[in-house]
Order: structure tokens, then sequence, then C-alpha cells
């Protein structure tokens, strides 16, 4: 909200003077026209378009600079801009002719929007800051765009069948990511389903078939749908992956005419089910196979979440995680963290930021909790950064947390003990990397690994005797 008021504020006082109608413009009419009927703003890809048709470029060569198909900025995106904006400003708009329709908005509007402009206006120490403790919602301000990521996801998601498999530490935002993946396709009237793998029970869990059907169920629950199961079962003669597979084939798919996006985040917690992980994943990629062959499966899009490499024996040609597209979420860099401490409303240039990332990298967890506690409790920075390894620090809980798991695990706890107190890159076994970098503690160098950042060394240092 805060950038887009930038924008207004900029476009009420563009509009005093009545200046050339430029790009800036532009998009800010098409702005606040599309935020004033449909609730949401322009997304980075519209922009894109926006601006390159502007400047009466061809999709093909908006594809070129953009790394793109054609096809995709075309049909997409670019039919679907114009029907909004049509919409919006209820007169037919195209490619060629939506430079003339929004002037004529912004000419004959520029006194109603100047005053919708002050009337959103809004100073960025009125924002509420919410506490870090969880993913963020699609819209959010604190959401910190990767380069490339979201727009990859985006594309993908739109294709029939198609897979994408979100790969990082924990608190690393796959599940923010998820949520914007699952907003974008809301808005293609996509039918969306959210499940979290970490809330099933044990006892689910030990067994494929109770699994499987608790899958169908939860689906059908989130598609509205009457539960089915009785009908479409057969225990005699299918297997439960079969049943499954039926289930969604006869049932499911063909009562929803949109295309549905299935999420499913934090799959890394049902791999130490042996019971289920090899035919449930099995299953996922033969669904996946399927699309390429089968109309009714390019309507099931899918979207895995998990922490780290997938430890378990899956035959390369049955497993879901060697096909897709694979997304990897890395630390934010310095920039990233600039644009985070700007919207926290904290006047840091680039010392200040490096000191803190210094301590805890890029880790959007560990440098937003910072960020929410400079700015709310009138904390200083070099305060913050001094006890910040310590019991009295802002990290206790969290440090504490991992102490708690490690102390559970003597072998994990001893193997990270060398890898604070080395200097160099700490050789381990591979099933001791898995489970460390999974956990978030350290980074992969090869078949080394080093302290995740200087905190983790710090505070481990002196709590693993």
């Amino acid at each position: 909200m805060l950038q887009i008021t930038d924008n207004l504020y900029n476009l009420q006082m563009n509009m005093d003077s009545m200046p050339e109608f430029s790009w800036k413009h532009i998009k800010e009419v098409a702005d606040l026209a599309l935020f004033k009927t449909t609730g949401k703003y322009l997304s980075d890809i519209e922009i894109k378009v926006l601006e390159a048709s502007s400047q009466e470029k061809t999709y093909d060569e908006m594809a070129i600079n953009y790394g793109y198909s054609s096809e995709y900025l075309n049909k997409d995106i670019g039919n679907k801009l114009w029907h909004k904006l049509s919409k919006a400003l209820e007169e037919k708009v195209t490619k060629k002719n939506f430079k003339a329709a929004l002037r004529r908005v912004w000419e004959r509007e520029s006194n109603t929007i100047a005053v919708e402009v002050r009337e959103l206006s809004v100073s960025p120490k009125n924002i509420d800051l919410p506490f870090p403790e969880s993913s963020v919602p699609p819209n959010s301000l604190f959401y910190i765009k990767r380069d490339r990521v979201e727009n990859l996801c985006y594309e993908t998601i739109l294709k029939p069948g198609s897979l994408i498999r979100i790969k990082a530490p924990k608190l690393m935002g796959k599940t923010s990511l998820i949520n914007r993946i699952i907003a974008h396709a809301n808005c293609e009237n996509y039918q969306n389903i959210y499940l979290d793998l970490s809330s099933v029970e044990r006892k689910i869990l030990n067994n494929l078939e109770k699994f499987l059907r608790w899958l169908c169920c939860m689906v059908g629950r989130q598609l509205k749908l009457e539960n089915q199961l009785n009908d479409y079962w057969d225990a005699e003669i299918l297997g439960s992956n079969d049943n499954c597979t039926v289930y969604f084939e006869e049932y499911l798919l063909t009562e929803i005419e949109n295309p549905i996006v299935l999420a499913l985040d934090n799959v890394d917690k049902i791999f130490s089910y042996s019971e289920v992980i090899e035919d449930f994943f099995g299953m996922l990629r033969s669904w996946h196979e399927k699309a390429k062959v089968i109309p009714i499966w390019q309507n099931l899009r899918l979207v895995l979440a998990h922490s780290t490499e997938v430890y378990v024996p899956l035959d390369i040609h049955q497993s879901p995680f060697n096909a897709g597209v694979p997304v990897e979420l890395v630390e934010f860099d310095k920039q990233q963290v600039i644009k985070l401490a700007s919207i926290h409303g904290l006047n840091w240039g680039e010392i200040q930021v490096e000191k803190l990332m210094k301590l805890v990298g890029g880790h959007p967890f560990l440098v937003r909790l910072a960020m929410y506690e400079v700015s709310c409790k009138n904390l200083k920075l070099e305060e913050l950064l001094q006890s910040a390894s310590t019991e009295a620090g802002i990290y206790s809980n969290h440090l504490r947390g991992y102490l708690e798991i490690l102390q559970k695990c003597p072998r994990l706890a001893e193997a990270f003990n060398k890898v604070v107190n080395s200097p160099s890159p700490v050789e381990l076994n591979s099933i001791i990397i898995y489970k460390l970098h999974s956990m978030g503690l350290v980074q992969r160098q090869d078949n080394h690994v080093v302290p995740r950042c200087n905190l983790y060394r710090e505070y481990f240092q002196r709590v693993l005797v």
C-alpha cells in the first residue's frame, strides 16, 4: 500500500500542472483504475507489457527483452490486461488504443482522482508492523521479491499439467511464495488447494490407504464437493494409488471446470514414513506424466515445497523431485535488505545494512526480526547486534529452539559443534549435511559446510560443549 500511495501522491502533484502524458502517468492511471474495480494493482509482468506497448513494441520484441514466450505475453498477459482495463474504463481497450483511453480518463477526472489520492494517502509511520513469525499474505508490503522467481512461477502455473518444486531451508519464504502463486492463479479463476503436510496425524501417515483417503477428502472439501470416496474406492481389486488416481480422474477433476492448483507444503515432513513415501511420490510423478497425454490431467497443476534434497530411496523415473520446474530460494542480497529496511521506516544506509548482514546474512526471518525490533521498540542497531547471540538477545527463542533439537540428537550436535568451531569448511557425511541444511543451520560448499551465519557460529560455540 505504501508504494502505491507514493505513486498516487506523485499522480496528484503531476495533475496540478497537467504535463505531457508520459509513461509514468500511464502506469499510475492504470494502477488506480484497476484498483478501483478489482482491488488489485498491476503485476510486475503486466507493468512490463504495458510499458513496452506504450513504446509500440510487438510481443515478439517483448519476448526477447523479458525472456518469456511471445504467446504467453500475448494471450496470458496482454489480452487479459486489455480485458481488465476495458471493464475498469468502461470502454473497449486494446493494445493499440489503451494510451488514448487512459489519457481521456486522466484529462477528464484529474480533480476526482486527486481527491481520491488524498483520501488514500497514508504515512509510513502509521503502518502497523506485523511480528515476523510466519508467512506473509500475497499483498504484504513485507514480501520481498526475488529476481525472476515469482515471474517464473506465475508463468509455469498457467501451463497445463505443470509441476513447481520449491526448495529452501526453513524460514526462507517457501509458504509466502506459495501464497503468491495461489493468488496469481486465483486471478485466472483457478481452483486452489493448500495442504500443509506437517499437520497430518501420525496414525494417518503410517498407513498409505488412510493417507490417500485423507488427501482425497481434504481436496474435495476445499473444492466444496461432496465426499464420494465410498462410491469410487474399490479396496478389493485396486491398490491405494489406483483408487486415489481414479477418484481424481473420474470425480474431482471432472466436477471442476477450471484448472486446479494443488499446493503441498512441507512435503519433507513425510520423508521418514516409509509406508507412504515411495507410493505417494510415485503417484504424483505419474499424475504429472499423465498430463502430457491425457487432457483431463492437464487441469491439475502441482506445487511441492520442501526444505532440502529428498534423501529417500525413490526410483529416478518415479520421483517428482527430478521433474517439473525447480525453484530454489536463496537469501536476500544487500539491495533487498535495504529495501526491506525502507519498508520498515528505517533510514538505513549501506553501513547499517552491512553490519546486520555480517551477523545474520540475508536470512529473511532474522533480518525482518531485527528490523521489527529496531522499528517498534526504538532499539539501537548497535545494542541489538551486541546482545544478539546471548540469552538476552532478540534471537534467544529462535536459538534455543535449535538447541533443543540438537540436544536430542547427540550425533547432530557433535557434527555441528565441529562446524561452528572450525575456521574453514568442514566435510561431513551426506546424511548429517542433509539434516543440518534442512534445519537451516548450515550452508553447503560442495561436500563441505559452514555455519549459515555468524549468529549461529557465536551462539553454538558457547552452548555446544
